[in-house]
């Protein structure tokens, strides 16, 4: 009998930077065998490349240089400990989704993952052979069954190698977050160990890509499906599990570090940090800039920034105009003193009278309407852009899903940016997470938590005047965009037949908008982007 230190490395790669990953591998292989005595180290899925390389999959040089950071590895990594990691591999002409065994100086094994995903955001069939052997590599004495990923969603290659005489599952893992999925993931390993009375050990990805954020939660269940081990969303590190063989065949995780179960909001909150964070610093930029409004979206927007980055990297800038409120100058200047930003204010009057001076022949005759309001926010992304370029500063968007799902945004105005960090959060979860986030220190005066929310654009304006109460809205668009449900179906639901028709028809018909806003950070299973991807022009009728 004896006992097996595996280690989960929950690490955040970068996507094409091969060496830097491949070197990232090779210093957390010697901090776990120093501080851990790693038997064996485990790394997430496609690690090497970075998860999802997407076309870099179509380069020549790929393969090229997922060789020589595999030499690399085998060259510099201690003989003693098996490395289990993944990385793409294009093998007799054909493109497959690996994990890698390295031991003893040598790559002994490889397995192929079965089940390749093509739904929501992932699109693995578009690059990858799907594998059709099992894996079973025997190390000291320990039948280990490998699988990667969508394996274990379908179930049948974890059947598989439990047949076929595993005694404990590694699966690797690229998992993006969204609300209630680290729920999901538990309750499928739970499954999944009660099933095939194996352990099963679980490593996943960290850190944003692109509109993707993965949140970690690496562990490990015992046979009976219990949680034993497991590590902190959010937060990457190296995590260790001890192993006991208790008979010949069985081997039994001890429990170990647990993280503590954390709130909702806190975990969403957690996501839009890290997604904005790593899209900042992974692009280069030396920090944000954006529109502070004294509004609730861009409040929130600007606490997340200062989480995410700093207040040195962040500035706020106020454009007020005419209809902007005293109130609203007032509660920007407290949040951003609140939080130790850069501050300015830049008012717009000059520029929009200079706009409509320059447009009063060609308007002649005709009657004020949502022109001279769109003119207002597009002075403001004029400024913005122009600081973002001086400076170096990425533009933030701050409008939110609600928003953005019935076109109450402005084009080449509110929704100019490089990146959203609100940008899949419901109006109604906005206001969920800034009381949240008070709860943790002071960050957004709560008269902006209060007040009912407006654009500003025209005298005594509201949201209520040209949308329903955002309680209402929220359910029908949840309803819409992530449940797929007809128009009908709402109204037989219970809701306002007006109220669902006008939705309905707002999302149906602004798909060219959210086609040209700024990617944000994905926290629902249906987000504006890779998840949901309807014509611009189309025939579809509401109703159908």
């Amino acid at each position: 009998m004896q006992d097996l230190t595996l280690v989960m490395a929950q690490l955040d790669p970068l996507v094409g930077d091969i060496p830097g990953n491949a070197a990232r591998a090779i210093e957390a292989v010697r901090e776990a065998r120093i501080e851990h005595g790693a038997d064996i180290v485990v790394f997430p899925e496609l690690f090497l490349s970075g998860y999802p390389p997407e076309d870099l999959l179509l380069r020549p040089s790929m393969e090229t240089r997922l060789r020589e950071a595999r030499a690399q590895m085998a060259s510099k990594i201690a003989r003693d400990v098996l490395v289990i990691i993944g990385y793409p591999g294009v093998r007799e002409g054909r493109c497959y989704n690996l994990a890698g065994l390295l031991y003893n100086g040598q790559w002994e094994a490889e397995y192929a993952k079965q089940a390749l995903p093509n739904y929501q955001v992932f699109d693995e069939q578009r690059y990858f052979t799907p594998g059709t052997e099992t894996l079973v590599y025997e190390h000291k004495g320990a039948k280990l069954g490998i699988v990667i990923c969508e394996d274990l969603w379908d179930g049948v290659p974890v059947k598989a190698a439990a047949e076929a005489g595993a005694e404990m599952l590694i699966t690797l893992h690229a998992s993006p977050y969204h609300q209630d999925k680290p729920a999901e993931r538990l309750r499928l390993l739970e499954k999944h160990a009660q099933d095939t009375q194996l352990p099963i050990v679980y490593v996943n990805t960290i850190g944003g890509q692109d509109e993707l954020v993965f949140d970690g939660g690496s562990c490990c269940v015992n046979a009976s499906g219990e949680l034993q081990v497991l590590a902190p969303y959010w937060q990457a590190g190296l995590m260790p599990i001890q192993f006991l063989q208790t008979s010949a065949t069985v081997w039994e995780p001890q429990p170990g570090e647990i993280d503590p179960e954390v709130e909702p909001e806190e975990s969403l909150y957690c996501a839009l940090v890290t997604g904005l964070r790593d899209y900042v610093n992974k692009s280069g930029f030396d920090g944000v800039v954006l529109g502070l409004s004294g509004g609730i979206d861009s409040a929130l927007s600007l606490a997340i920034a200062v989480d995410a980055l700093g207040p040195q990297r962040v500035q706020a800038v106020m454009m007020p105009y005419h209809y902007t409120a005293d109130i609203s100058k007032q509660d920007a200047a407290e949040q951003a003193n609140m939080l130790g930003v850069h501050y300015e204010i830049m008012p717009i009057e000059p520029m929009v009278e200079a706009f409509m001076g320059t447009l009063a022949e060609s308007f002649v005759g005709t009657e004020r309407d949502t022109t001279e309001e769109n003119l207002q926010s597009r002075c403001r992304g004029v400024l913005l852009m122009a600081i973002s370029n001086k400076k170096g500063l990425m533009v933030l968007t701050t409008g939110n899903k609600s928003e953005m799902a019935v076109g109450y945004a402005t084009l080449y105005g509110d929704m100019v940016g490089g990146f959203n960090a609100i940008k899949d959060v419901y109006k109604t979860w906005v206001y969920r997470l800034a009381r949240w986030r008070n709860t943790q220190s002071p960050a957004i005066p709560a008269r902006v938590i209060e007040r009912p929310p407006s654009a500003e654009l025209a005298p005594d304006q509201q949201d209520s005047d040209s949308l329903p109460d955002y309680d209402t809205l929220d359910a029908i668009l949840l309803s819409y965009i992530e449940g797929d449900m007809s128009a009908e179906a709402i109204i037989a639901a219970g809701f306002d037949a007006e109220d669902v028709y006008k939705v309905v028809k707002l999302v149906d018909r602004c798909e060219y908008k959210r086609r040209q806003a700024p990617i944000g950070v994905r926290v629902t299973p249906r987000g504006f982007g890779r998840d949901r991807r309807y014509p611009i022009v189309n025939g579809w009728q509401p109703g159908e």
